[in-house]
């Protein structure tokens, strides 16, 4: 009897997923390149009333950039991506040690070669409350913290976690990523189609990553 043969690559829910996802970016990616007018009107007035709101409330501002420039920042997600990569070598977990490793800084390269492409402007303000430097298209802080808790909810999965831990890292999940978008949006220093852009090219990153690793699997299995 044959032995049962696993769905082809290209059927691959997991691929199928990112190819989809990566159509929706590259749409984006085009919108926001001729500053589709539609969209230019959205992410104005997000930005207008969001700025208003962080010029009326300091105490919140100050809450927000604690969050934004600590807690979600760029390089505590690579810090935790870090700490999980050592764990896995003292797991004997090579392999997996390498792939999160590699993502992380893959994600970070992407992010950085479409910020200097695109070339798009941050919004400006009269009275800031926040600054950021370099493009602004796609958000990096929405795109890292998208990577870190996707790869780290993949190797919960993988390492058979209780159901309880993943809820609870799934909800920590849910809460950074979209809080960190907000926090850019909020602060100023973002358009919603930079954090949205940001949030689909992570999850496209960390399916990528999942679809190469089981790719590799198979041809070991």
């Amino acid at each position: 009897m044959s032995s049962p043969v696993s769905a082809p690559p290209s059927r691959s829910p997991v691929l199928l997923a990112g190819a989809l996802l990566t159509a929706v970016f590259v749409v984006l990616l085009v919108l926001v390149a001729v500053s589709w007018g539609p969209l230019v009107s959205l992410d104005t007035t997000v930005a207008d009333g969001l700025h208003r709101w962080a010029v009326d409330d300091p105490a919140t501002t100050r809450a927000m950039r604690v969050l934004s420039d600590w807690v979600w920042d760029p390089w505590a997600m690579r810090a935790v991506v870090a700490v999980v990569f050592c764990w896995l070598l003292v797991r004997g977990e090579r392999t997996l040690a390498l792939g999160i490793a590699v993502t992380s800084a893959v994600g970070a390269l992407v992010q950085q070669v479409l910020k200097a492409a695109v070339g798009r402007e941050r919004p400006q303000w009269p009275d800031p409350v926040d600054s950021a430097q370099y493009a602004a298209f796609p958000s990096g802080h929405a795109m890292t913290a998208t990577v870190t808790f996707g790869l780290l909810l993949w190797l919960l999965t993988r390492f058979t976690a209780s159901r309880a831990a993943l809820a609870t890292l799934l909800v920590l999940a849910l809460v950074s990523v979209l809080g960190v978008g907000f926090t850019r949006l909020y602060l100023g220093v973002h358009w919603f189609s930079d954090v949205l852009g940001g949030w689909v090219l992570g999850v496209v990153v960390v399916l990528a990553a999942i679809s190469s690793y089981a790719y590799r699997e198979a041809r070991r299995g």
